[in-house]
């Protein structure tokens, strides 16, 4: 078996709230993806169609607001729906090009009535498949205003030779029994995606290689006050309250014994590719495997409930 992989992390910025125009700019990364030889592509968290920084910056903790609910009504009208194809594009890019894709999106799923948004991670298989859709178990703060709690559905892993990957979103990285739920899986490639923050990653993720002997990986996207569209309701107001990058990226690529093979990369647009090889991670195994050899499930276990979350259970007759 071969005992490398080539791996993409496309730092972007979206078009932001626009799906239709975000999408394509993700195909045509992906495509670049590909002509460098790629396998598997990662986009930031919730690029598509893009991460809600009005809360921060138009009080959206105000009750009623009739700005935070246009606002919203404009997020959930371009929010991406899997039920109703709006990722069969990229699916059919993935499936043409034998490449595996993880990506951000906000999801308006309709198994959740279709008018609440979820921040969901999505890997795509090489042959097109979406095979996982993972919702973020707690949104971040001030992101509770606009994203409801995920649940364990997606807490799974995939086979990619010669690597088990699996993915999480932003702050769920922190989240310890989340980290052990993707190890225990056999996860020796972990991806992380992030809306875009250098101080998020540099801490981070060299803590999770050590801990997890496993490459792991950061995406992030860009936010720029260029980055508001005229079409985004309130943009006047937007503009006026944004003088500063809201996300900078630091994006970047972690080796399994915590060393940098990539190091964050901040403001500017890019596709980092690289070369991993699971020789390396067999190499760092040898002395802690923490669902391995220096686990204690006798004394230490996770219980972890993956059933999709609905308010109504239809019974078998």
């Amino acid at each position: 078996m071969k005992s490398t992989l080539k791996i993409a992390l496309a730092q972007i910025a979206p078009v932001w709230l626009n799906r239709d125009k975000t999408l394509k700019k993700i195909i045509q990364w992906t495509i670049k993806a590909v002509a460098k030889e790629a396998k598997l592509v990662i986009f930031g968290e919730a690029l598509l169609p893009g991460y809600p920084f009005w809360l921060d910056k138009l009080n959206g903790a105000a009750f009623n607001s009739s700005i935070q609910k246009t606002i919203h009504a404009h997020y959930m009208d371009q929010a991406v729906c899997i039920e109703n194809g709006d990722l069969n594009p990229l699916c059919t890019v993935a499936k043409e090009n034998e490449i595996a894709i993880y990506l951000g999106i906000i999801e308006r799923p309709s198994d959740r009535g279709g008018h609440s948004l979820y921040c969901s991670i999505v890997y795509i298989s090489e042959n097109g498949e979406i095979k996982s859709v993972h919702r973020k178990l707690m949104p971040t703060y001030e992101e509770r205003l606009s994203w409801s709690p995920g649940d364990g559905n997606g807490l799974v892993t995939h086979k990619l030779s010669p690597f088990t990957v699996g993915g999480l979103n932003c702050w769920e990285n922190w989240m310890p029994m989340a980290r052990a739920a993707m190890y225990a899986q056999g996860e020796d490639l972990h991806v992380s995606i992030w809306p875009g923050n250098k101080r998020n990653t540099e801490l981070l993720l060299p803590v999770i290689a050590q801990e997890s002997r496993s490459y792991v990986v950061g995406v992030s996207g860009l936010f720029r006050p260029e980055d508001i569209p005229d079409d985004f309701p309130h943009a006047k107001e937007m503009r006026a309250a944004t003088s500063d990058i809201l996300a900078d990226g630091g994006s970047c690529l972690v080796s399994p014994d915590g060393s940098w093979l990539e190091s964050p990369l901040v403001n500017e647009e890019k596709l980092i590719v690289a070369e991993i090889d699971h020789q390396k991670v067999r190499e760092e195994r040898q002395n802690f495997d923490p669902s391995g050899h220096y686990s204690r499930p006798d004394v230490l276990s996770l219980n972890v409930n993956r059933e999709r979350q609905s308010v109504i259970h239809d019974a078998k007759k």
